[in-house]
């Protein structure tokens, strides 16, 4: 069984009120759904919702994602970790979701932090560069994270991070990842990292930095088509969301779709347990 599961919700490009993306996609309605499916018994520690959180950084779509996120974790008892992407913007955001004071807020400054959650430790780094679309970790964030991970967690660390730092063979993914990522793997490399998980491509992949898995988690707001025709860069309809588990030290994660579709079957757990060990014991 798993002792920890962790929720990644990732791009969720939240508008104003009556403000569609790309003029079709209801980003929150989107997100409702996400949040409707979390609440179904299952136990929930923490939600990671890693990057672009907003479409453009208006303080009014930081408060309708705030309002839309928060009660269901309060509910669930779980604890949101906050992670910049490219589309947010520092101050609204460290106003709007930190609770922070504006004139505290120095947009020069990355929103970067740390969390412990029964052994877990959750760091969340902000690779966004004000005016760029393309990320980037600045030194003095590669320092804190050589210190914070001198000290290792009782079972392990998920860093998140929104811009992949891992190559694609998609051209926009490429030109958009995180730049200088041999610095990255340079500080993570033995430690106690066991997975890194960002969001930035709007498709679902996977790949390693330093022998560490990473995982692009699937966005809320629509996908990129990763098999669009030659020459094509497409969006598509769809969305989903993450969920990860930590089973002792190691950490597992599936990818969860939550675009509306009709069951194919809807059965008992109970049953389908009884099923599997009596086929096991017939094969002795």
């Amino acid at each position: 069984m798993n002792d920890l599961t962790i929720i990644q919700i990732s791009d969720t490009h939240i508008r104003a009120a009556g403000e569609l993306l790309h003029g079709c996609v209801d980003t929150m309605a989107n997100l409702t759904v996400v949040l409707d499916r979390l609440r179904n018994g299952s136990r929930i520690d923490a939600l990671v919702l890693s990057g672009d959180l907003t479409d453009n950084g208006s303080p009014e779509a930081y408060r309708r994602l705030a309002g839309a996120v928060e009660p269901v974790a309060a509910e669930l008892g779980a604890t949101v970790v906050y992670a910049m992407g490219n589309h947010d913007e520092r101050t609204a955001f460290g106003v709007e979701l930190l609770g922070l004071d504006a004139d505290s807020v120095d947009p020069d400054r990355p929103h970067d932090s740390v969390v412990m959650i029964d052994g877990v430790r959750i760091i969340a780094l902000d690779s966004s560069t004000p005016g760029h679309h393309n990320g980037r970790l600045e030194a003095d964030q590669l320092a804190w994270l050589t210190e914070e991970l001198r000290t290792p967690a009782p079972r392990g660390t998920l860093l998140v991070l929104h811009h992949p730092p891992i190559p694609s063979a998609n051209p926009a993914a490429e030109v958009l990842k995180l730049q200088q990522a041999e610095q990255l793997a340079a500080v993570v490399a033995g430690t106690d990292v066991g997975m890194i998980v960002c969001g930035h491509n709007h498709f679902t992949a996977a790949s390693a930095l330093a022998g560490i898995p990473v995982w692009l988690g699937p966005a809320v707001a629509y996908r990129l088509d990763p098999m669009a025709p030659a020459g094509r860069h497409r969006g598509i309809a769809g969305f989903g969301y993450s969920r990860i588990d930590v089973v002792g030290t190691a950490f597992v994660v599936t990818a969860v779709e939550a675009t509306p579709a009709p069951a194919v079957y809807d059965r008992a757990q109970s049953d389908v347990l009884d099923e599997l060990a009596a086929f096991a014991a017939e094969s002795h």
